[in-house]
């Protein structure tokens, strides 16, 4: 069963597809629904298409508004007519990873075993299987190689685990501000985030759809990740110790500062628009991400027996996944025998750099691209 809507010059769509999808955890998911968008049109010989994945909080919605803010989509940036990857060229793919909360199976949809929503049932996910259900979906569309697939930061690491998972499938690889293994500290943050949700009554084991979500500790959770994405010159330069819309300290806890508010207004927002129990379930997959731990401890046997083309970004001000994270990467890729260009470009803005505007960056994407697509 496949549902379409048309937004602007994408088309927003979801899919059922029977399954089953045997998962790292040891179960098997069945049927499973996956949320994607499309723009542009599949070649003839299916030689056109990229597959974008997107990050922790990302969705599908990369270049058209957004159902539910109305805001547009999250990468307008590089993704559009003219943009490096541009529709009039390229059969652009971009699929709601498994776990979310934005038309794909997860803890938010219904079991058809119960007629109720999963919950905390829904089975624990990796990385490998949220790429493992968009290799699903690229088989329903008639997709059996990539021309290339790019992600930043969670979708950085779907990018990888596309290469090593599936790597006569792939003929490129961009892999923005991500890392092959989640850190301790990347961890901790995700669990101080976690413990915020649980902590909140109205999360009530995860059973919360029929009643009042837990709205307070996903905005908490969502505030300490927030932190992670900027760097300390960005939120310097953007607030600095200025007030929030006063003259002097209210010797209170109202948002004295700027950037107390900036925080409260994110973790709001966010917490309109995304479960709580997929944020649990995305963080929980993201901390079980070691691609080297995948492949006997070694990280260049991912890429063993890739033929693609890898181009690996990193920024200057991340300090979530810092430079020497892409460094290893590209190491472990020149162990390999694999056709690797790396660089580390200069940005105020910290990890979020890659969504932000950025000349470089589009050059970058835009010059490795057109090279695959005069071959």
């Amino acid at each position: 069963m496949d549902s379409s809507t048309d937004q602007r010059f994408g088309l927003n769509r979801r899919v059922t597809l029977a399954g089953p999808l045997k998962l790292d955890g040891g179960g098997l998911l069945s049927p499973v629904d996956i949320g994607y968008e499309t723009y542009g049109t599949l070649a003839p010989d299916a030689g056109n298409a990229i597959l974008i994945c997107h990050a922790l909080t990302g969705d599908q919605h990369v270049a058209a508004s957004h159902p539910v803010t109305g805001k547009p989509g999250w990468w307008t940036r590089m993704v559009g007519p003219g943009k490096p990857i541009d529709p009039a060229r390229h059969f652009i793919v971009c699929a709601n990873v498994l776990g979310s909360c934005m038309g794909s199976s997860g803890p938010a949809t219904i079991n058809s075993a119960t007629d109720k929503p999963w919950g905390m049932s829904f089975p624990v996910i990796t990385i490998r299987d949220m790429v493992r259900a968009q290799a699903m979906l690229l088989d329903h569309l008639g997709v059996g190689r990539l021309q290339a697939v790019v992600g930043g930061s969670m979708g950085g690491m779907q990018v990888l685990s596309w290469a090593a998972t599936y790597p006569d499938r792939v003929e490129a690889a961009v892999v923005l501000a991500s890392t092959a293994r989640h850190s301790a500290q990347n961890i901790a943050f995700h669990e101080v985030g976690r413990q915020a949700i649980m902590a909140d009554p109205a999360w009530r084991g995860g059973d919360y759809y029929s009643a009042t979500p837990p709205a307070a500790g996903l905005a908490v959770a969502r505030m300490a990740a927030h932190i992670t994405y900027l760097s300390e010159a960005g939120l310097t330069e953007k607030f600095g110790r200025r007030l929030q819309a006063r003259e002097a300290k209210s010797f209170g806890f109202d948002a004295d500062f700027q950037v107390e508010s900036y925080l409260r207004h994110q973790g709001l927002t966010f917490s309109d628009r995304f479960d709580a129990n997929a944020y649990l379930y995305i963080t929980r997959a993201l901390d079980y991400f070691d691609l080297a731990e995948e492949h006997g401890g070694v990280l260049a046997n991912a890429f063993r027996d890739s033929k693609a083309r890898f181009c690996v970004v990193s920024f200057d001000t991340d300090w979530l996944y810092p430079t020497r994270d892409s460094r290893a990467i590209v190491h472990a890729l020149n162990a390999a025998g694999a056709r690797a260009s790396f660089v580390e470009l200069s940005s105020p803005f910290g990890h979020d750099a890659f969504l932000l505007e950025s000349p470089e960056l589009n050059r970058v994407i835009d010059g490795f691209l057109r090279a695959g697509d005069r071959h």
